[in-house]
């Protein structure tokens, strides 16, 4: 776990699935009578139907693998073993799914609920505005400071995946609800008297007690205002997210741009995106053309 986290600068969250993927592991090297350091390419293959047979979804299997996999490099790569039983294993294939956006309508309508001023309602509309407009990650925007904020340049600097930062635009409509949340009658009236930690004093969003909102705070958050409109079922952070990467593919963004403002280590990860935009053309083209019956 050590190594996971300091050397390859796996996010602590990722660590702990990582911990209770390897517990199962052993578990089941234990009822087959064998170690970490005598499985074969069978034992781990033997994991992967144990968990499919759990009814664990593609996803979550093929984590689990990797998990696994990554141990044994581990395991080599500290000297613990000589070979690495997981070298010619391949992943378990996972169905790639179409992420679920809202439309543009639904999104304001979102953003159209909150429309007091009050302290709450301020943080409230900035935060869903930085989320949309940015389409950072959950854990980025509570993660966000205010060093990290340079309201002047319109950017915010953000720490992803794997330790690594990258500076994101702050479009107009949320740059406009930054402003009315960072001024005395917005975050001023969240501060305490007196700061719990330097941790707390840094941070860009407050909760009700002065402290850093947390991840389940800004879930609250989004999930609140969602219900407003009669779409939290719909709603999550990171259909923000989705929402942000469909509309601006939707509206001529080039792939690669929208691969870097997202984070996406690989091109492939964004170009499930395209595949919303392409469905939404074949929907139009087959409500509006006389002969669309006949294509496909």
């Amino acid at each position: 776990m050590d190594w996971l986290l300091l050397e390859r600068g796996r996010a602590p969250r990722t660590c702990e699935a990582y911990r209770r993927d390897l517990s199962g592991y052993c578990e089941i090297l234990a009822s087959r009578g064998r170690s970490t350091e005598t499985a074969g390419e069978e034992d781990i293959l033997a994991f992967m139907r144990s968990q499919q047979a759990q009814g664990m979804a593609p996803a979550s299997v093929r984590r689990s693998v990797t998990a696994v996999r990554n141990f044994h490099q581990f395991l080599v790569f500290d000297g613990r073993r000589a070979d690495d039983p997981g070298a010619h294993l391949e992943l378990p294939s996972v169905p790639k799914a179409v992420p679920k956006a809202l439309s543009e309508a639904e999104v304001d309508a979102i953003m159209d609920v909150v429309v007091d001023v009050d302290p709450v309602s301020r943080r409230d509309r900035a935060l869903l505005e930085v989320l949309y407009g940015t389409g950072m990650r959950i854990s980025e925007l509570v993660g966000m400071s205010l060093t990290d904020l340079d309201m002047g340049a319109a950017t915010v600097r953000v720490l992803g995946k794997g330790q690594k930062e990258r500076a994101l635009p702050v479009g107009r409509c949320a740059h406009e609800a930054l402003t009315a949340w960072m001024v005395p009658a917005g975050r001023g009236e969240m501060e305490p008297e007196r700061w719990a930690s330097q941790h707390d004093q840094e941070a860009v969003w407050l909760n009700q007690r002065g402290r850093r909102l947390s991840r389940q705070g800004a879930w609250g958050v989004v999930k609140k205002r969602a219900q407003q409109v009669g779409l939290g079922a719909k709603v999550s952070p990171h259909v923000f997210r989705h929402s942000c990467a469909t509309h601006m593919l939707d509206h001529g963004a080039d792939i690669r741009a929208v691969q870097e403002l997202l984070g996406h280590a690989s091109i492939s990860t964004t170009q499930v995106y395209t595949m919303v935009a392409k469905e939404k053309l074949w929907e139009a083209y087959r409500a509006a053309h006389p002969r669309a019956q006949l294509s496909r």
